[in-house]
C-alpha cells in the first residue's frame, strides 16, 4: 500500500453551498434560492494537532485477498484485482485491518477518522470543490457508469490522493448522528457508521467532501482506505 504523509492543520467540516439554477421565472428562481438556502450549512472549523498517513487510493481487490484470502467484491473479472474491493461492511473492513496489523506485526493501521477522511479530500480547500473539479476527481455520476474503475485512473487531489471523491463510498471509524452533517463531536455510540465520498453511481452533491452519509449503503458501492 501507498500512503501520502497530512501534516497538521484546520479545515471547515460541513460546509454546504449548494448552487441553483437561474429561470426567467421570477417566482421559480425565488424557489430555486430558497431551497438552496434551506440546504445550506457552514459548517464548524476542526483542527488536526498531529500528522497521519492515508493510503494513496481506495484498498483493491487484490490487496484485500493478500490479506483476507477471499474476496467479497460484486465486480470481478479481467484487471479487477486493481478496482476497489467493495460489498464490504463496516467490520469486515475493520478486520481487514487487524489482519493487516497482524501479518505486519504492528498496530499502527485504521480507519480514519471522518474528520481526518475530509481533512484529506479538501486537500487545503475550504469550500466545496467545483463541479469542473469533481468530475476530473471522480468516477461518479448517476448512470454515467456502470461499475467500479481501476483505482487512480481520474486525477488525483491537490494532495495526491486519488478517488476520494466516487468509485465506491469508504468507511470512516465514526459513527453516525442520525443527521445531514457531522457534529462538532463525534458521538461516541451509535446503529452505523458514516460513509464519505460518493460511489460510482453517486451524483455530485453526494460526490462531495463535505457529504456525511450513514452505512451499510448499497454494497456494490462501499469500500475503504486505510489510515496509518
Amino acid at each position: 500500500m501507498e500512503f501520502v504523509l497530512i501534516t497538521p492543520g484546520e479545515m471547515v467540516v460541513g460546509r454546504f453551498e449548494p448552487p441553483y439554477p437561474k429561470s426567467e421565472d421570477a417566482a421559480l428562481s425565488e424557489r430555486f434560492e430558497r431551497l438552496a438556502r434551506e440546504q445550506y450549512s457552514p459548517g464548524f472549523r476542526v483542527g488536526l494537532g498531529r500528522p497521519y498517513y492515508i493510503g494513496k487510493y481506495e484498498v483493491t481487490q487484490a490487496q484485500w485477498t493478500r490479506v483476507m484470502s477471499d474476496n467479497p467484491s460484486v465486480f470481478r473479472g479481467d484487471g479487477a484485482g486493481e478496482h476497489p474491493v467493495e460489498n464490504v461492511t463496516w467490520d469486515a473492513a475493520q478486520m481487514f485491518v487487524r489482519k493487516l496489523n497482524a501479518l505486519e506485526k504492528t498496530t499502527l493501521y485504521r480507519l480514519p477518522s471522518e474528520f481526518e477522511w475530509e481533512y484529506a479530500a479538501r486537500a487545503g480547500g475550504e469550500g466545496d470543490i467545483p463541479w469542473t473539479e469533481i468530475r476530473e476527481q471522480a468516477i461518479a455520476g448517476y448512470n454515467a457508469f456502470t461499475s467500479t474503475h481501476r483505482v487512480g485512473d481520474k486525477y488525483p487531489n491537490r494532495w495526491g490522493l486519488y478517488d476520494m471523491l466516487g468509485n465506491v463510498w469508504e468507511w470512516v471509524d465514526d459513527f453516525y448522528n442520525e443527521k445531514i452533517f457531522a457534529d462538532p463531536t463525534p458521538p461516541k455510540t451509535g446503529r452505523e457508521h458514516v460513509l464519505k465520498g460518493g460511489g460510482f453511481v453517486a451524483d455530485v452533491k453526494n460526490a462531495i467532501p463535505a457529504t456525511h452519509a450513514a452505512g451499510p449503503g448499497s454494497g456494490f458501492d462501499v469500500g475503504f482506505r486505510v489510515a496509518r
